[in-house]
């Protein structure tokens, strides 16, 4: 069968192959592979700059936004043939940390977890793979089209999760939500907060191309000025950040509502240096009882919530996110920007 493979932390080794078939082993299923989506993190590893292969192994078959069919299944795995699935990213390590042990993987204490596509375990980048019943997450056949959307739905919905546990440490009524950056985290995050009934707001920097229609679409507001414009005018109870961009980050915390929370989801670059007013906003931090928490990663009830969460929005609203499908012989293209870029999948059956 052929796979998306890459020699982790060597530049220009992404290739499309041949390899072995997958044998699934007790408890697994067997899942005919549909698509799985492009992000920052497979752009990073395809760069050369991250990625870790299986022990042993030279090469890692990317692809961690996963969607597929069971082919075959255990009798007694929950699955059946023809079910639409997601395969969870990451696993617990095996010492465990007290986290992992504990069913909270995404809290990895030690770093030993492992991950499919990024760290020692291959991705779903291939024709067929398998993956553990008890990693392996049920979709409703409806979302056939968009559900390898589901992955980083859960990132948000983790996020999310996170704004409530620390906003409830008292009195908590949320009811405008900042969210920095109009990618698909960014647009899946404005989603969840639609969907509270959350005054939602969101902020890139492009003035025209799809971003601003999506937006709209999803009954939330649209800004593409400067952040130190936008927020203190908006004086958001929540911020959710997805750019990693810093003086996006440090904007957005210095102008928050009183008792308001910063979510960070987008990983920074590094190298950059910046002069910040640190006195000015740890003052602030402290007098308005602010908080800012990182958030990265998920776990099994959060890709339970994605799938609630994708499977009461409108569908139209969803494919527009994905605004290119590259088929996986040419997938190669998937990994070069293109100006109107969203979301970009590659397929990996010749039905779609």
């Amino acid at each position: 069968m052929l796979a998306l493979t890459v020699q982790p932390n060597t530049a220009d080794s992404l290739d499309v192959g041949v390899v072995d078939d997958p044998a699934p082993k007790p408890g697994e299923l067997l899942i005919d592979g549909l698509a799985v989506g492009v992000c920052g993190t497979d752009k990073e590893i395809v760069e050369g700059s991250y990625g870790w292969p299986p022990p042993g192994h030279d090469r890692l078959v990317l692809g961690h936004e996963s969607l597929g069919r069971v082919a075959a299944a255990p009798p007694d795995s929950g699955f059946n043939e023809g079910d639409l699935v997601v395969g969870v990213v990451r696993r617990p390590d095996p010492v465990p940390c007290a986290a992992c042990a504990h069913g909270e993987f995404d809290m990895c204490r030690n770093g030993r977890y492992t991950e499919r596509g990024i760290k020692e375990r291959d991705g779903y980048g291939s024709q067929r793979w398998t993956v553990e019943s008890d990693f392996a997450v049920a979709l409703p056949p409806h979302l056939v089209d968009v559900g390898m959307l589901l992955e980083p739905t859960t990132v948000v919905a983790k996020a999310w999760e996170q704004v409530y546990r620390v906003g409830e440490r008292a009195y908590f009524d949320p009811q405008r939500v900042l969210v920095t950056g109009a990618g698909p985290i960014g647009l899946l995050a404005g989603l969840l907060a639609v969907q509270q009934g959350l005054d939602t707001h969101i902020l890139d920097r492009v003035t025209d191309g799809p971003k601003p229609g999506i937006v709209e679409a999803l009954g939330a507001t649209y800004h593409h000025d400067d952040i130190d414009d936008v927020a203190p005018r908006l004086e958001p109870d929540v911020v959710i950040e997805a750019t990693g961009a810093g003086p996006v980050v440090f904007g957005a915390i210095a102008a928050t509502a009183t008792y308001g929370i910063v979510c960070l989801t987008g990983v920074s670059p590094g190298g950059r240096r910046l002069r910040i007013d640190a006195g000015a906003i740890n003052r602030d931090l402290v007098l308005e009882n602010d908080a800012v928490v990182g958030s990265v990663n998920a776990n099994l009830r959060h890709y339970q919530r994605a799938v609630e969460a994708l499977g009461d929005a409108d569908k139209d609203w969803l494919a527009s996110l994905i605004t290119r499908r590259v088929p996986l012989q040419r997938a190669a293209e998937a990994f070069t920007s293109q100006r109107d870029d969203v979301k970009v999948v590659i397929t990996l059956d010749d039905a779609h």
